[in-house]
């Protein structure tokens, strides 16, 4: 088995906070390298992702926090280095992420390239930095190839490693891959895994960040209807069968979104083991 990682969003209420705290109890016995904590969509949640990265390393993981730009100064930005450096944190997922609602400018920086090597230029080389990649295309590239070239100015800029948006192709990671190292990158580029649990809920994420759902499982969750054990049972096996695949193929690791959820994820490695 590969080494493993798991995303978690950070609560807002003691309720998210209760339901985090079960799932990280159970997802720790799977000895994760480390896990991330995200930003917040929009930029909503600044106040608490280092709130819930102190938590995580009081209780012994290590949390890597997911670092935006846009909208963002590049002080308020410099101000979180410290932060986190203060915290203990080792390692950073720097996105260029979604301008805050209300909010019409982009900020100082505006690509995540620009992160990178401000955070390169606070820190030296105290993080571990890794980025987003798009196995099928971050959803507002003009084209694949300007999509590429985006991604080789992240690692240039200082990038120790990636972790791609989630996919159901595995061929798709691996023409990636191969495009990659063709353009003499040889950073590590971790599959990003979605557990299905939820179909409609992961069919309308996947509208959004174009994430293509095969048309074989959208045609079998769709003869499942309501019947929730069977969408669980085969979305597990499904996302068993890519893992397994992306192992064999060589992947260097696994990165779970988790949802703060841990029943999907440890459905899906129950069946690896």
């Amino acid at each position: 088995m590969v080494p493993i990682s798991f995303e978690f969003y950070p609560p807002k209420t003691p309720e998210q906070q209760s339901q985090l705290d079960r799932t990280v109890a159970k997802l720790r016995t799977r000895s994760p390298e480390y896990v991330s904590v995200t930003f917040g969509a929009g930029g909503s949640t600044l106040s608490h992702t280092p709130e819930t990265i102190r938590q995580l390393r009081t209780g012994g993981l290590e949390a890597a926090p997911h670092l935006t730009c846009m909208g963002g100064s590049r002080e308020e930005i410099r101000g979180l280095l410290k932060l986190y450096r203060a915290l203990g944190a080792k390692r950073i997922v720097a996105l260029r992420g979604d301008l805050p609602s209300g909010m019409v400018s982009a900020g100082e920086m505006r690509y995540a390239d620009e992160l990178v090597s401000f955070i390169r230029e606070e820190t030296g080389d105290h993080f571990h930095i890794e980025v987003a990649a798009y196995p099928e295309m971050h959803p507002q590239a003009r084209d694949s190839q300007v999509d590429l070239r985006n991604f080789i100015g992240k690692v240039r800029a200082g990038a120790n490693g990636a972790i791609t948006q989630y996919f159901y192709n595995a061929d798709a990671y691996f023409r990636f891959v191969e495009d990659v190292r063709a353009e003499g990158i040889d950073i590590p580029i971790v599959p990003g895994i979605m557990p299905i649990a939820n179909f409609s809920q992961i069919r309308r994420f996947s509208e959004l960040c174009g994430a293509e759902i095969p048309r074989w499982i959208s045609q079998r969750m769709l003869a499942y209807a309501d019947d929730a054990g069977s969408v669980r049972a085969f979305g597990a096996e499904v996302v068993a069968q890519l893992c397994r695949r992306l192992i064999e193929g060589g992947a260097p690791a696994l990165h779970f979104y988790t949802l703060n959820l841990s029943k999907p994820t440890l459905n899906v490695l129950s069946r690896l083991q």
